[in-house]
């Protein structure tokens, strides 16, 4: 007699999840080589959710009302008093607005969401060179899928234009979904360089963005390498210096 078999409850799986073994390279380099954007301690649980639901908001507000002011990554930084948001921009006079209007205007719509208890800093980070940023690449490519540039042409240039810097040393860009206006989907992806997601000391940025066209929804993921923050291979030691020790030689008493 067979029994039916029944998988376990904990190892169930809904139907229609697929299941992946994709890791996010930033999650799995959090504390090596990347900080965390959220920086702030919460004493109980329901503190945490508070100000873990606040941030949410407050990016998806930022990311509404910032959308051509090329924003690559928001940092939030709290402490009893303070709430400091940290804008890191392509674009600093956009975010600023002429006199800081623009700014003032974001100021107000925050504390809406945090209240009036602390004292809050907006600080804009100008990005020197925008062309090795992962973020600001998958939401151009995006820009441009939504506007009819062709894919293939978007995505070797967005490459060309990032090997050009000398700071990236690879880089990585996949387009997924009705590429061209296909009826099926498919996934096309381009390199150039060195890009080892492997390697916990390289220095791995990664963005994703979404491009809405008329034939669906498109998805970009860009993978930029900008080193190794430790050398593979580590410096040679001197060699020491051989110490010779001379004895005075003791002096031999006369023949005869």
């Amino acid at each position: 007699m067979f029994l039916p078999y029944t998988p376990h409850p904990v190892l169930r799986i809904p139907h229609g999840v697929t299941m992946g073994h994709k890791v996010n390279p930033q999650c799995l380099r959090l504390q090596i080589s990347r900080a965390w954007r959220s920086r702030w301690f919460a004493p109980s649980k329901k503190l945490f959710l508070q100000q873990l639901q606040e941030d949410r908001k407050i990016r998806e507000l930022l990311q509404k009302e910032l959308s051509s002011a090329a924003v690559s990554r928001v940092v939030i930084e709290r402490s009893a008093e303070k709430l400091r948001i940290a804008i890191h921009t392509a674009r600093p006079g956009i975010l600023i607005g002429r006199r800081g209007e623009s700014i003032q205007r974001l100021e107000k719509a925050i504390e809406q969401i945090t209240g009036t208890g602390q004292q809050l800093k907006i600080d804009p980070v100008e990005i020197t060179n925008p062309a090795v940023e992962a973020q600001l690449i998958a939401d151009s490519l995006a820009f441009q899928l939504e506007k009819r540039i062709a894919f293939r042409r978007a995505m070797k240039r967005a490459i060309q234009q990032a090997m050009d810097s000398k700071e990236c040393k690879g880089i990585k860009v996949v387009c997924d979904g009705r590429l061209a206006g296909a009826e099926m989907t498919r996934r096309e992806a381009y390199r150039a360089g060195t890009v080892p997601l492997g390697t916990l000391r390289s220095n791995i940025e990664f963005g994703v963005s979404t491009a809405h066209t008329t034939a669906g929804c498109i998805g970009t993921k860009v993978w930029v390498c900008r080193g190794d923050l430790v050398p593979l291979e580590r410096e040679k030691a001197k060699p020491r210096a051989r110490v010779v020790s001379e004895t005075a030689a003791a002096p031999q008493p006369p023949a005869g």
